[in-house]
C-alpha cells in the first residue's frame, strides 16, 4: 500500500511565497510617488504596447510588476469593478481603497488555494484626492497584504537599492520635472554598491501622472515622446512642463500580445 503524501502546511505556503517572489523579482521595477499637483507613475518598460501603468477610473491608477498575463487579467477585472460600481451608484462611489479590498481578497483566495498557483505580481492602486492630504496609495503583494504607502512605494526586483535612493531624495512638495529626475535616477541606481548608475532615455520608460491640476474628470494622463525629454533634461531649477495629453485606449481594451513581463 503506498504511503500518502503530505506536506505541512507552512512549508506549502512558504514553497508558493517563494515561487511567487522570484517571477517578481525578475521584473524591471516601478516607482509611484507624491508630488506636488498629484501622484507620479514611472516604469522602466521598453514595449510602448504592453503597459505596465493604466488608468483604472476618474481619479484611480494602477501599476503592476511581474508577469504581464496576469497583472493584465487584474487591471481589466478593476476597470469592470469600478465601471459597475460608478454605474450602479454614483462615481464618487468608486474609491481607491475599494479597488484595493477587492484585489485583496482576489489575491488572497488565489495564493491560499491549492489547485492553482499563486500569481506573480505585485501592483499598485493610486487614488487622487481633491488636495495632497486625501491622495491614496496601496500596494498589494502577491498573497494579498496590502500596505498604505505614505510618500512612495517602489515594486520590482531591485525594490530595496531603489527605494533607498528614492528616501534619500524624496521630499513633500517636489515639482513634476524634480519628481520625475528623482524616480528615473533611482530605477538606474539598482547596479548594487559601488557600480555606476544606468542611463535610461526616453525608450526605456514608460511615465504618467494622476495630475490634479486637470479641468476633466479623468486626471489620468501620459508624458512621453519630446514632452519626455524635455523633463528629463530640463534644468534642476526650471519650472515643471505641462504633462502631454494623450487619450486613453477606452475601457476594458487589451494589447492584443500575452507575454511575461521581464
Amino acid at each position: 500500500m503506498s504511503m500518502p503524501f503530505y506536506v505541512a502546511p507552512e512549508q506549502l505556503m512558504k514553497d508558493r511565497a517563494d515561487y511567487a517572489r522570484k517571477g517578481i523579482a525578475r521584473g524591471r521595477s516601478v516607482v509611484v510617488l507624491h508630488f506636488a499637483d498629484g501622484i507620479l507613475f514611472v516604469a522602466e518598460n521598453r514595449s510602448q504596447a504592453l503597459h505596465k501603468v493604466s488608468e483604472i477610473y476618474d481619479r484611480i491608477g494602477f501599476a503592476a510588476v511581474g508577469r504581464y498575463n496576469e497583472f493584465e487579467n487584474l487591471r481589466t477585472a478593476g476597470i469592470r469593478y469600478a465601471d459597475l460600481r460608478g454605474y450602479s451608484y454614483d462615481r464618487t462611489d468608486v474609491t481607491g481603497r475599494g479597488l484595493a479590498n477587492a484585489y485583496a481578497q482576489l489575491l488572497g483566495t488565489i495564493f491560499s488555494s491549492g489547485g492553482e498557483k499563486p500569481y506573480e505580481v505585485e501592483i499598485v492602486v493610486a487614488e487622487l484626492g481633491t488636495e495632497h492630504a486625501s491622495d491614496q496609495i496601496y500596494r498589494l503583494t502577491y498573497d494579498g497584504s496590502v500596505n498604505d504607502e505614505d510618500d512612495f512605494a517602489v515594486m520590482g526586483g531591485s525594490a530595496e537599492a531603489i527605494a533607498e535612493t528614492v528616501r534619500e531624495g524624496y521630499r513633500p512638495g517636489l515639482g513634476l520635472t524634480e519628481a520625475i529626475r528623482l524616480a528615473v535616477r533611482a530605477l538606474g541606481s539598482d547596479q548594487g554598491s559601488g557600480a555606476p548608475a544606468r542611463e535610461l532615455g526616453v525608450e526605456s520608460l514608460e511615465v504618467a501622472v494622476l495630475d490634479r491640476t486637470r479641468a476633466l474628470p479623468r486626471k489620468f494622463r501620459r508624458i512621453r515622446g519630446d514632452r519626455l525629454a524635455e523633463q528629463l533634461n530640463a534644468p534642476a531649477s526650471a519650472e515643471p512642463v505641462q504633462a502631454a495629453t494623450t487619450p486613453e485606449p477606452v475601457a476594458g481594451q487589451t494589447p492584443p500580445a500575452d507575454t511575461e513581463d521581464q
